[in-house]
């Protein structure tokens, strides 16, 4: 091996010394870092990851037997990325997780300032609470808590009701912006009728006076699965199918035609029997959960391709820029949620379409 060359081993050791004498004073060399820090491309260090509700239903059940619901405050699993273990995050931004309540069951008010949204993956009857409001639980019903609200769960039906839990708590933590506080009840005055912001906001209109309760949160907190689908149902039968998407709809805030969550995007798609979609990428890392139907999800990120075969009640993550092809041969729903408003605000929000 040639020995380096004096001038080039003098300036190897001087550079050693710079870094060695500004260390103490907490100061770092940005050219020995840049190319990690501005990569060329997005790269992720999270991993595509599958949790089949089958496998997991059992370990909820058993969770009900060991702890309540009031001592957990909220009984949920959380759904790690396997590549960010102990740091309760889906992705670097979002968190995501599956709550169990049991017949007769309260889950205490509380409040907080991230904002979280529910969506109903099994059981019907549940309530949640939202600033004095109920609204009764169904599956594939999109439920909003927004950012330093009042809410609490309730089950006085005699089956368990399971949901998808989505925040932003990574996102919070990152501004080291979390507060918390729990209310004095164990479950909050109902000052509302059931339907009330409903009546408000649903029909494409809005009251004269007294908008934006909730700031830049969507009025309208619940979002019925059944009005939902039947606006995909009614493309399917008359509107062009995306080659990527199928028929794929973002849900609204009505006062302003823009995401209903701040920091969060949730969407709804229906893939048609026989869907073979092309792949495409985005940054914002999205993650998924299987309504009705079956399908595939064809993921190929820096560790190489992974084939997900999924069915009702599934879930999925598909991290920031890593390919995503979707596929169903019977037909099927997909809820999903992204920090995607985040990313259009900052400017940053990439989508590539390939062929």
């Amino acid at each position: 091996m040639n020995a380096p060359h004096p001038a080039a081993a003098r300036t190897t050791e001087a550079r050693q010394s710079l870094y060695r004498d500004m260390s103490p004073h907490h100061l770092t060399p940005l050219w020995e870092v840049l190319h990690a820090l501005v990569p060329p491309q997005p790269a992720s260090p999270c991993v595509p990851a599958l949790w089949r509700y089958q496998q997991i239903r059992p370990f909820l059940q058993r969770a009900g037997e060991v702890i309540t619901a009031e001592e957990a405050v909220r009984r949920v699993l959380i759904l790690e990325n396997p590549a960010l273990r102990g740091q309760s995050a889906v992705t670097q931004s979002l968190y995501a997780g599956l709550q169990l309540i049991l017949p007769g069951e309260v889950a205490p008010s509380h409040r907080h300032t991230q904002s979280a949204l529910r969506f109903i993956v099994e059981g019907t009857g549940a309530y949640t609470s939202v600033d004095g409001e109920r609204t009764t639980m169904h599956p594939g019903d999109f439920i909003i808590t927004p950012s330093w609200t009042w809410h609490d769960h309730g089950n006085e039906v005699d089956e368990a009701v399971v949901w998808l839990d989505g925040l932003d708590i990574p996102m919070i933590r990152f501004f080291d912006a979390g507060f918390a506080e729990n209310g004095s009840a164990k479950s909050q005055a109902v000052t509302r009728a059931e339907g009330a912001s409903f009546a408000r906001y649903g029909y494409n209109m809005a009251p004269v006076r007294g908008d934006a309760p909730f700031g830049a949160t969507s009025p309208l907190f619940s979002y019925p699965y059944e009005r939902s689908r039947e606006a995909l149902h009614q493309l399917e039968r008359s509107a062009p199918l995306d080659a990527w998407d199928g028929y794929k709809l973002r849900y609204l805030n009505p006062l302003t035609g823009g995401t209903p969550m701040p920091t969060i995007q949730p969407f709804l798609q229906r893939l048609p029997a026989g869907f073979d979609g092309q792949p495409g990428r985005q940054t914002d890392g999205a993650v998924y959960s299987v309504v009705e139907g079956a399908g595939t999800a064809y993921i190929d990120g820096p560790a190489g391709p992974l084939r997900f075969d999924v069915e009702a009640r599934d879930h999925f993550v598909v991290p920031s820029w890593q390919t995503l092809r979707l596929q169903s041969a019977t037909g099927c729903v997909l809820f999903s949620f992204s920090d995607r408003p985040v990313q259009q605000a900052l400017g940053i929000h990439k989508e590539e379409r390939l062929a």
